[in-house]
């Protein structure tokens, strides 16, 4: 007869493996272990990681309990800039008490609308919303409104709306636009193109407003002239390369993309004409996603400061929350320009 394999029961966890996985002492870790006091919250919370990472359960004594559920509303997971948010807000909001409960928009699925009725009746804390219709100026701001109404506090990620009475966090898109352009004049490019997004979305409008502002200043164009190198299209792949064919087609040899996922694109198109990035092209994305440096070539990029913005988001939504109003404005944050192998001197 077969016999019946047992289970291997799992190994405790090493006192030594955990303080040096979270870089501190084995005495600082065994306090953590014991739900002893006299260890900061950052400490705690390494320790704590550390043995989610190495892969051991946490001692029954240390799981607490949840303060609460908050929605983290964003549109998509492919492009991988909101991933990057989401773990982050997420990782921000379990460090105060909270637990995450994600919710993707895809297309064919779930509204903003739809997810935000289904948050609110598993009873939500608060909704922190990335990207979402408050960055459309074509969409009714009321909805928000109504869910100020009903009390449920909440937060914007990019896309500041004035018509919205909640806290926002952005990066200065304007700047953002600058720097790219700024840099490509300094490589000798005299015809400097853009690909942003739809123009509705408030993102999409700042990039274009602080790109032409930029080419104008340096090029000395007419605010007409510059918003000729200009291409709205889709926030993807498929729309930086639909542009960036269109741009090249009107002598670009530098263009500026409004997400490295368009900027992508941008390098497909050239290589298809036989066109050598940086050679004879130079190309510029937006976000600094994770990856992007492994690209090739490596992107040059405008970093968006995603764990600052993040982390200010979730701590404005707890202090909502917790009662105490945060100022009904918005808070921007400054990207960084990150040269890579994009971008290089025009050609002759």
């Amino acid at each position: 007869m077969g016999g019946v394999t047992r289970p291997t029961p799992r190994s405790a966890p090493r006192l030594s493996d955990i303080a040096a996985q979270a870089r501190v002492s084995e005495a600082t870790a065994s306090r953590v272990l014991n739900g002893r006091a006299g260890v900061a919250a950052g400490t705690r919370q390494r320790v704590l990681a550390a043995l989610d990472v190495l892969g051991y359960e946490r001692p029954v004594r240390l799981r607490r309990r949840s303060a609460g559920l908050v929605g983290l509303v964003i549109p998509e997971l492919t492009n991988p800039i909101f991933p990057a948010f989401a773990q982050i807000i997420e990782q921000s909001l379990a460090g105060h008490g909270y637990t995450p409960v994600l919710c993707t928009q895809m297309p064919g699925g779930a509204t903003e609308d739809e997810l935000v009725e289904q948050l609110e009746e598993r009873g939500v804390t608060g909704i922190v919303f990335l990207s979402g219709l408050h960055a459309d100026t074509a969409a009714d701001p009321s909805r928000y409104a109504r869910l100020t109404s009903r009390g449920v506090p909440y937060v914007l990620i990019n896309g500041y709306n004035e018509r919205v009475d909640a806290p926002c966090v952005s990066p200065d898109d304007r700047a953002a636009a600058r720097m790219a352009v700024r840099h490509l004049a300094e490589l000798g490019h005299r015809r400097i193109g853009l690909a942003v997004g739809p123009a509705r979305y408030v993102p999409s409008r700042r990039k274009a407003e602080g790109f032409a502002a930029a080419v104008e200043e340096a090029f000395g164009l007419t605010r007409g002239q510059a918003e000729q190198c200009v291409r709205h299209t889709l926030f993807s792949v498929e729309g930086g390369q639909a542009a960036a064919a269109a741009l090249l087609d009107d002598g670009c040899t530098g263009i500026v993309c409004g997400s490295d996922l368009m900027a992508l694109g941008a390098v497909r198109a050239a290589r298809q004409r036989g066109i050598d990035v940086p050679g004879g092209l130079a190309v510029v994305g937006f976000d600094d996603s994770p990856l992007i440096a492994f690209t090739a070539p490596p992107l040059t990029t405008v970093r968006q400061p995603v764990q600052a913005m993040a982390t200010a988001a979730v701590g404005a939504l707890v202090e909502e929350i917790q009662g105490n109003p945060v100022q009904r404005t918005e808070f921007v944050f400054q990207p960084e320009l990150v040269v890579r192998g994009s971008t290089g001197p025009a050609p002759n």
